[in-house]
């Protein structure tokens, strides 16, 4: 086992949930925007994002040890990708809008603010534990270094 695994598994989750803050953050910043593209002639609103993370995939050698009994660790984790929320757009009422219907409806994005707001919290809480994890390892190799004097 190698003495920084467990410094590479939390910097892999420090770069994910730093991506994940960033992609929460063009959510709530988009969340009124009503022409984010075009489409069949249309504008189209904006698209909530979401990322969607999974485990490294452990290397042959990581492979090889671990069947052989030797100790390994294959922590950490990835961003697979970035999709779009299949929710549906929201509707709402607004006959002066430059972009309401003919019946005064406006086509908003399916994003919502206080869910946003939930999953940036989320997000920060995970990048502070890993920041937490980070420090407390880098205490105990301090601390066995000391030993030795």
């Amino acid at each position: 086992m190698k003495i920084s695994s467990g410094f590479d598994a939390s910097a892999s989750a420090l770069t994910a949930q730093r991506l994940r803050m960033d992609v929460i953050s063009s959510n709530i910043a988009n969340a009124e925007t009503t022409r984010a593209g075009y489409e069949n002639g249309q504008f189209v609103p904006y698209k909530r994002k979401m990322v969607v993370l999974e485990p490294l995939k452990p290397s042959f050698s990581n492979a090889l040890n671990a069947k052989m009994g030797k100790s390994t660790t294959t922590g950490g984790v990835k961003v697979a990708k970035i999709i779009d929320d299949t929710a549906p757009t929201k509707l709402v009422y607004n006959p002066t809008h430059p972009d309401a219907d003919s019946n005064g409806y406006v086509n908003m994005p399916n994003v919502d603010v206080a869910k946003e707001m939930v999953d940036m919290i989320s997000a920060s809480r995970s990048y502070e534990a890993n920041v937490t994890a980070i420090n407390s390892s880098k205490a105990m190799f301090v601390k066995a270094l000391e030993i030795g004097k």
